[in-house]
C-alpha cells in the first residue's frame, strides 16, 4: 500500500459556485482508476483555475481493510444547534504557517479561543509540542481529516472519559530510540494515568519520506503500510486510539537547516505525518497521531544552539511522543452511524458555530463550512504558502470574516457567541439600508426595491 501526493490543475468554474461538487467530479476524472483520494487542498487559485494537491491511496489491500468512503461525501446539516457555541480551529499541517507551523506553537491560540467557546475542536498540529501538550480542558483533540469529515456532515464526535491508547513503534537499528519511546509511554502511565494495553514493535517498518511539493508545502510518501494495517485490524477491539512513532526519511542537511532558518523553512516532517494519520483514521475510524523517531545518535546529539522559540520544543526532546499520548488519552470517539449521530451526546456539523483558519487556506474544511452555512474566520497574520483569495467565494452575508490576528478572532467569536452584530462595536457604524416600497400596479404582492448586487471578484 502506498500513499503519496499528486498535483492536479483544475480549470476555473464560473462564479466559483458549487465548488465542492465540481472538485469531486474533476478529481475523479483526473485521477487514474483505482487511486483513492485521501486529502485535497487548493494551493493556488486565480481567474484561470486551481492548482491542487491531492494525497492518494494506491494498492489498497482488500484483505486488510475496506476502501474508505469518499472524502467528498457531504451531508448538509438541516439546522444549527444554538444551545452551545463550538469552534473548530484548524492550522493545516505542512504549509509553513507563521503560527502553528512548527512545534505546537499554536497552543496559546487554542487556549485563547477555548476560553471564548463551549467546545474547541482542534487537531494535533495545533497543540503537539514534542513533550508538551497544553490544550484547554474543553478541547476535542482529533486528527485533521476527522475535523474535515465533521464539517462535511459525515461523522460525529462523542466525548470519552479515557481511551485505551495502543502504541505502535517502528523497529530501529539502534535500540536506544525504541527504549526511549517505551520509557515515554511508561512515564505517561505513571504520571497521568495513561491506559496503554500494549506496545507493539513493528518488525517490518512503515517507510515515511518527507519531500516538498511545487507549492512549497511539505508532503511525501508512505510505503509498506500493510504491516501496520494488519496490526490495527488484529487489535480493533483492544485499542480506542493509536499513537504511532517511526523514522521519517529526510535529507540529512534538513535537520540543521530547519533549526537555523529561524522559522522561515517549512517544517518538512509534518506533511507526511498528516498523510499517515489521515490514512489510519479513515481506514479504521479511530483517533491517531504520529511522532517522528530520530534517525541516529549523531542527529540526537546535534547542537543547534538557541533556536527560534517556535522550534524549541523539538530541540529539547528525544522522542516527541509525549504530546500525542496526552492528546489521544481523551480524544473523542469517531461516530459514523447516522442513527448514533442523532444522540445529544454526539457533536456533529449542526453543533459547529464557526471555523477558524489561516487566511488563504482553501481545502475541504473551508468548502464544507461554506456549503453548511458555518461562519468562517480567516486570520491574515497567520501567513503561509497557500495563495487563495477566500473573500471572492460567494459567501452568504456575514458568513466570511477576515481578521488581522487571533486577538481579533477571539473578539469576533465572543461577539458571535453573545448574539450581537460584530460591527456594532466598531465605529463608524454604517446606516442600515432603507428599502422604499413602490406602489403596486395591481392587487398582487407589493414589490420591494432591493439594492444592486455587488460584482464578485475572482479568487
Amino acid at each position: 500500500m502506498l500513499l503519496l501526493a499528486q498535483e492536479l490543475d483544475i480549470p476555473a468554474v464560473p462564479d466559483f459556485r458549487g465548488l465542492l461538487e465540481y472538485f469531486r467530479r474533476r478529481t475523479a476524472e483526473l485521477l487514474p482508476r483505482g487511486v483513492v483520494p485521501l486529502r485535497f487542498v487548493v494551493t493556488v487559485s486565480d481567474a484561470s483555475g486551481f492548482q491542487c494537491e491531492v494525497g492518494v491511496f494506491r494498492d489498497l489491500p482488500e484483505s486488510i481493510c475496506t476502501t474508505p468512503s469518499s472524502i467528498f461525501d457531504f451531508s448538509r446539516r438541516l439546522r444549527e444547534n444554538s444551545g452551545a457555541f463550538n469552534v473548530a480551529l484548524l492550522v493545516p499541517t505542512g504549509i509553513g504557517s507563521e503560527i502553528g507551523g512548527h512545534a505546537g506553537d499554536a497552543g496559546p491560540v487554542a487556549c485563547l479561543l477555548g476560553a471564548c467557546c463551549d467546545t474547541l475542536v482542534t487537531h494535533p498540529n495545533v497543540v503537539n509540542a514534542s513533550d508538551i501538550n497544553e490544550m484547554p480542558a474543553n478541547a476535542l483533540y482529533v486528527e485533521g481529516s476527522v475535523i474535515c469529515r465533521l464539517l462535511m456532515g459525515t461523522v460525529g464526535l462523542e466525548r470519552v472519559r479515557s481511551n485505551r491508547v495502543g502504541v505502535v513503534i517502528n523497529t530501529h537499528k539502534d535500540a536506544f530510540f525504541v527504549n526511549a519511546a517505551i520509557n515515554s509511554v511508561n512515564a505517561a502511565r505513571a504520571s497521568y494515568g495513561l491506559r496503554c494495553p500494549q506496545i507493539i514493535e513493528l518488525e517490518t517498518p512503515v517507510k515515511l519520506s518527507a519531500r516538498y511539493t511545487s507549492s512549497g508545502a511539505a508532503a511525501g510518501r508512505v510505503e509498506a503500510l500493510d504491516g501496520l494495517c494488519a496490526v490495527l485490524a488484529d487489535n480493533t477491539n483492544r485499542f480506542d486510539a493509536v499513537a504511532l512513532t517511526s523514522v521519517i526519511d529526510v535529507p540529512h542537511e534538513y535537520h540543521m537547516a530547519y533549526f537555523q532558518s529561524q522559522g522561515s523553512m517549512v517544517n518538512p516532517w509534518g506533511g507526511v505525518e498528516a498523510m499517515l494519520t489521515h490514512a489510519v483514521s479513515s481506514l479504521f475510524e479511530i483517533p491517531s497521531a504520529h511522532s517522528p523517531m530520530l534517525e541516529s545518535r549523531d542527529i540526537a546529539d546535534m547542537d543547534a544552539g538557541v533556536v527560534d522559540a517556535r522550534m524549541a520544543a523539538e530541540a529539547v526532546s528525544t522522542t516527541f511522543l509525549q504530546c500525542t499520548l496526552k492528546g489521544l488519552q481523551r480524544s473523542p470517539k469517531i461516530v459514523t452511524d447516522p442513527n448514533a449521530m442523532q444522540r445529544s451526546s454526539v457533536l456533529t456539523a449542526a453543533d459547529v458555530s464557526c471555523l477558524v483558519i489561516p487566511d488563504g487556506c482553501l481545502g475541504l474544511p473551508t468548502l464544507a463550512a461554506f456549503e453548511q452555512g458555518i461562519p468562517v474566520i480567516a486570520v491574515a497574520e497567520n501567513r503561509n504558502v497557500m495563495r487563495n483569495n477566500l473573500s471572492a467565494l460567494p459567501w452568504a452575508p456575514d458568513q466570511f470574516h477576515c481578521v488581522e490576528n487571533y486577538w481579533e478572532a477571539a473578539g469576533l467569536i465572543t461577539a458571535m457567541r453573545a448574539g450581537i452584530a460584530p460591527e456594532s462595536v466598531r465605529r463608524p457604524l454604517q446606516q442600515v439600508f432603507v428599502a422604499k416600497q413602490t406602489q403596486p400596479s395591481s392587487a398582487t404582492t407589493p414589490e420591494v426595491q432591493l439594492p444592486h448586487a455587488t460584482t464578485e471578484q475572482p479568487v
